[in-house]
Parts: C-alpha cells; structure tokens; sequence
C-alpha cells in the first residue's frame, strides 16, 4: 500500500466514514464508467468536478472525493475505497462470505451456513452475498476469507472425468504392454468400476476476490498463503501468475483475456509454480508462451512438466566449457568461439543482421547432436514464419523448437517466454543433450517487463526501469551451464540478442546484458552497410572462453587473424590520405582487404568447420598474395570443390583429428599448389 493511499485511509477512518457510505460511493464509481475519467481530466475546472461530485457522492464523502481530485488522484478513489470497505469489516470482527447456487437456499440453510463460518473463523458476524450461478449445476459453493468450500455437482462431474481419464490411460497402457487394443469391453469395464468406485472428494482451497482490475493486471484480495510466481486460476478459466506479494493484496498478471472477469469475481492458489509441458514431442513445432502449439499441427502430449523459473546449476555441478559449438560463420568460429554451455550475447543496431547469425548457427547444428529452441519475443508474426519457413528449407525445423511471443501478444507472454524457452532447454539437458537457445531479443524482453512493472505500481528506477531488471535476465542466462557427468553432462548454450540505438552499447540494458554474458558479437551498422557481412567488429567483440572452445586445427590457422585484421583497420585510416605508400606497407593492406573479403559470407550458408580450416590456412600462408581482390571468393570456392575432387582424404582427417599436424598441412600445401597450377 502506497504511502498516499494509507493517508487517504487515515482520512476517512478519523472522520469516522461508515462501511455503508463508502459502499455506496463505490456503487457511484462503479455505475458511471466514465466518472473517473471525467474527475481526473485537466481539461474540467475545479468547479464543475466541484458540481459533479455535490450532485452524485453521499454528502460525507464529498469533501474527501474533493481532496483526491485536487490532488489530482482520482485514479485511486476506487482502490481506497475497497481496501477503507475492507479495513470496517475487520474492525468489526465481521467477515465476508459469497455463496453460489443454482437452488435457494432455505432460512435454517442459511443460518447453519452462517453459524459455519462463525465457528470455523472465529468471528461474531458474518456478511454473505448470495449469488444465482446456474453454471454450477447444482449444490453451493461457498467462499469465505481465503478459502472456498465446492459442494457442486460441476466439481463432482469433473472430478469423475479426470478420474475416467486417468483410468482410462492406466487400462490402455495395460494394454499396450500386453500388445492388444484398447476395446469397446475396456471402455465399458473403465465406466462400471469408476461410476461403483466413486468417492466425491470435498473440502477447500485458498481463494481471494479480485478488488481492482485493467491493463491485463489483477488486484486479489485474499490468499494469505500464496508463494510468489504461483499460477492461480480465475472463475473463467483464465490462469495468472503472482508478481506482487503486499501486505493485504497480491498483484497477478493474467496469461489471458480478462473477458468476464470483474470486480468481486474468485481466485483460486493452484499450489503450483508457474511451468510448461515438456516432452520430445516439442521438436519441430511452433508453440507460445505456455507451451501450447500455434502452428496447426495438432496437440502436443506432454511427458514432464518444468517450471519456468528454476535455480541455475551450482559451480559444484558444472564443468568448464571445453567443447565448442561451430556457428558456421567464418568470422565468428575463428576469432570469437563459442562453446556448448557459454553465454554469448549478439548485439547490434536494427537491421544488421543478428537473427541471420542466430539462424546461420541453427542451420549449421543438422548433425551435430544439438537440440535448439529459437525463442522469438515481440516480434512481429509475419518476421517469425519467415523464420520457421527458413528452417524448414534448410530441414532444421527437426531438431528445432520456436517459441513465438509476438508483438501482440500481451506484455506478460512476452515476459515469460524466455522462461518457458529455458524450461524446455532444462528437459533436454537433463537427458544429458547438448542445446542450443537464442533470446531475440531481450531488449524487447526489457521493455515488457517494465510496461507489467509500471502496471504492477512497482517504482521505476534508472530510465524507467524497474531496479530489479538486472536480476531478470542475470537469473535467466544464469541457467546456461554445461554439466558434469555426474548430472548427466548435458549443456544449455545462450545466444542473446540485444538491439541497440545508434550503436549505444553504453545504454542501461545493454551495459546489464555484456556484464552478464561470456563475451559478445558486436554488429556494426557501417560496416553492414558498405557490404561487409556478416558486419562484425572485430575490435569491439570477444569471446571471454576464447580458444578453450576451438579445436587445434582452428586455433593453429587463425592464431593471427585478428592481429592481422587489427593492423590493417588501423593502416587504412592512416593511409586513406595518402597518395605513396612503401611496398610493405602496400602489402599489409592488400593482405587486410583480402582476409575481409574471405570473411563475407552469403546468407544462410554456414562453413563446415574443414573448409573453415582450409580456407585460414590458405590465407595466412600466402596463397591469396597473387589472387585478385575482386577473386578472393571464386578463388576460395574453386580451391574448396578442387580439394573436395582430388584430396577428400584432408577433409576427413581435419574433422576426424581436429588438429592439423605437420603431414597434414604437407598435404594441404601441395593440394593448394595442385589447384593453382
């Protein structure tokens, strides 16, 4: 509770303003929707919102509706006047109770009913509300306090049908197991012994009552008990996550329309952390937020179920990154690497090809043993079937889940999705799987969570941002790890993609983000545009894992590469004006441009990691010195076919050794100098 609602509560309670007249100014509220809207606009004087509240308010109250709307507050009159309702209740040892049903019920029913919950929660009064709600079928439901006693026919029917399904899959797994099917005399022998068996379970779950509700947020009175990120299920079916535990109220996000819901409708703890289905079943599908497929192709049977938050390994629980995980990218493999269980952040301006190098990477696993999950928030929808329509081309979609959190989808989808992305991950690490995850783009992840922080009346901290926005990605990239054998020796390798404004690297979440992660690729909007691509900044990018995660051979070939590249940035704006250079100097360029020609990559085509070797080998020995620029790439194609013709046999060593020993690189000089002849 605010500091100015707690005011405005000693305000009312010292002028000694009755639970009935603040009811009714409620009722006020409530009747003209547009009242509120009226009483906080800056565009009506003081004096008609003066008029308007003489002629509707109870004459008590007027004095204090005038003081909020001049204090400019007039958002928060329905807020303080339910938790000022509430607050009366309690001082007078009264509790409210709402009962549904379908019949009356008679004067003795309800007496009994009122001497219950007297006895039960220790009050002399009791206020119940009672409720016509022919949905229940039949029999009462009664809620009061924080918790609801279900006595209708609608919880016995679906308690006897998940009963029957359970059952059910018990008989048909028998009967798999026995190799027979699943016949009409199963079915029938399911119904009997379950219909004879039935036992109605009846007693109580924890609930609360919405008092506020907008924007995709819920104010829940009520639920002492409840744990924060809880699932809790609305009267519609409509389930939420608990973001907010304050001290009389709960604030919860909802993962849905807020259509039927109002002020006063139930909320029930499912005592369960908010999670996704998981199973190997996900593999090659589309799915949202929740784990739920949007691509068509049918529902998808869940194994396992995985929350979406978890704790990320201990240090005792992991083993360092050792083995690396070849993007396929030339300019990424060689001199930044990246290894299976790193963290390594992709950040660039808009349009500068971030997604193609997630993409190139996922493309360049086919074979490699590797699960990867392509989690996509707030994007829009069109981006991401473009996406999953590039993996099908390249028959990646096999091996690969895309979890979509597009940009209109509510603020809350877009916050869990990278949670639910991870959960998924986990699942496949601990059958010991090696995978690979892309966030694009957490940036989008940010602003999410700060539209849901602001909704939630959290204090916007640094640039609007909520002070805990650290932790919200720091406690996801955290859960990347590569495990011991010990724990199945399984790893989880995070590409993040963060977008940039005009380079600013230095802005609040990218600063977050490079704190967070292994090293970064820092795509540079020039160096895109004047066709270098993919556009890396060699000066600005590292792998933090660094040759750890290369094998001998790649780290024998690009040992000074980017020393080389280094020398040459530095040379060419040194000499961009002058007219006479001397021949070293003349060659140190010439070698620079062609090594930056050889790192152009076309898109979606990623490098195996022999041609890669081949290709560096090639350039750092001196067999481009003669090729002309405009050649470089026909030259590198042409040498990669004629090896490939003629001697199969180097390629097969290189990835089967991955190292490059003298004999082997004998070789490669003379299949180099075969080509050139």
């Amino acid at each position: 509770m605010t500091d100015v609602l707690k005011n405005y509560m000693n305000y009312l309670s010292n002028r000694e303003i009755t639970k009935e007249t603040a009811a009714e100014a409620k009722y006020v509220l409530a009747s003209c929707a547009e009242l509120p809207e009226t009483l906080s606009n800056p565009v009506i004087t003081e004096e008609e919102k003066h008029n308007i509240i003489t002629e509707l308010f109870p004459i008590e109250l007027q004095p204090f509706v005038e003081m909020v709307c001049d204090d400019h507050n007039a958002e928060l009159l329905d807020e303080t006047l339910s938790e000022y309702i509430n607050l009366c209740i309690e001082k007078l040892g009264s509790i409210r109770a709402v009962v549904r049903y379908v019949t009356p019920l008679t004067g003795n029913q309800q007496q009994e009913l009122e001497n219950f919950i007297m006895e039960k929660f220790g009050k002399n009064h009791v206020e119940i509300e009672y409720r016509k709600d022919p949905d229940i079928i039949g029999g009462f439901i009664l809620s009061a306090g924080d918790y609801e006693y279900d006595r209708s026919y609608r919880a016995g029917i679906k308690q006897m049908r998940e009963a029957l399904m359970h059952k059910a899959a018990h008989y048909n797994d028998e009967a798999k197991s026995a190799n027979r099917g699943f016949g009409e005399k199963d079915i029938i022998s399911v119904l009997k012994s379950e219909i004879n068996d039935f036992d109605r379970k009846s007693g109580s779950t924890e609930t609360g009552f919405i008092t506020t509700l907008g924007d995709g947020i819920a104010r829940v009175y009520g639920m002492n008990h409840v744990m924060y990120g809880e699932l809790v299920e609305f009267e519609t079916g409509v389930r939420g996550i608990v973001q907010n535990i304050e001290e009389k109220s709960i604030g919860v996000v909802l993962l849905g329309s807020d259509h039927g819901l109002t002020e006063g409708s139930i909320v029930t703890r499912t005592g369960k952390r908010a999670g996704v289905g998981v199973s190997d079943a996900l593999l090659g599908r589309v799915v949202d937020a929740l784990g739920s497929p949007i691509d068509g192709q049918g529902e998808i049977a869940a194994e396992d179920y995985f929350p979406i938050e978890r704790e990320a390994p201990g240090v005792i629980d992991r083993k360092s990154v050792s083995v690396p995980l070849q993007t396929g990218i030339l300019a990424i493999d060689s001199m930044f690497p990246i290894g299976r269980g790193q963290r390594e952040l992709i950040i660039g301006d808009r349009q500068t090809g971030k997604t193609a190098i997630a993409v190139d990477t996922i493309i360049n696993q086919r074979g490699q043993d590797v699960i990867c999950i392509y989690v996509a928030i707030g994007q829009k929808s069109s981006t991401v079937a473009q996406v999953v329509n590039n993996l099908r081309k390249y028959k990646a979609m096999d091996y690969t889940i895309v979890l979509s959190a597009s940009a209109s989808d509510p603020a809350p989808f877009q916050y869990i999705a990278p949670y639910s992305g991870t959960a998924m991950a986990e699942y496949f690490m601990s059958k010991g799987k090696d995978v690979l995850i892309i966030y694009d783009d957490l940036s989008k992840h940010a602003v999410a969570y700060r539209a849901m922080s602001l909704l939630l009346h959290r204090p916007p901290g640094r640039e609007a941002y909520p002070g805990d926005v650290f932790y919200l990605h720091s406690r996801l990239l955290e859960r990347s790890s590569r495990l011991d054998d010990e724990h199945g020796g399984g790893s989880i390798t995070a590409l993040p993609i963060i977008e940039t404004l005009a380079g600013d690297v230095s802005a609040y979440i990218p600063t977050n983000v490079i704190s967070i992660t292994d090293g970064q690729i820092f795509l540079e909007s020039e160096l895109f545009f004047s066709g270098v691509r993919p556009a890396v900044n060699v000066g600005l990018s590292v792998s933090r894992v660094g040759g750890a995660a290369q094998t001998k051979a790649m780290k024998k070939v690009s040992g000074t590469l980017r020393i080389d590249l280094a020398q040459f940035r530095e040379m060419e704006v040194f000499t961009q004006f002058s007219s006479e250079l001397d021949q070293s100097t003349a060659d140190l360029l010439d070698h620079g441009r062609k090594l930056m020609e050889l790192l152009k990559q076309p898109l979606y085509s990623p490098m195996p990691h022999h041609e890669q070797v081949v290709l560096l080998y090639a350039a750092s020995h001196g067999y481009l010195k003669d090729v002309p620029l405009k050649e470089v790439r026909t030259f590198c194609k042409e040498l990669i076919s004629h090896i490939n013709t003629y001697a199969p046999t180097i390629f097969d060593e290189i990835d089967t050794t991955k190292a490059l020993s003298d004999e082997l690189a004998e070789k490669l000089d003379l299949a180099v100098k075969d080509f050139k002849e």
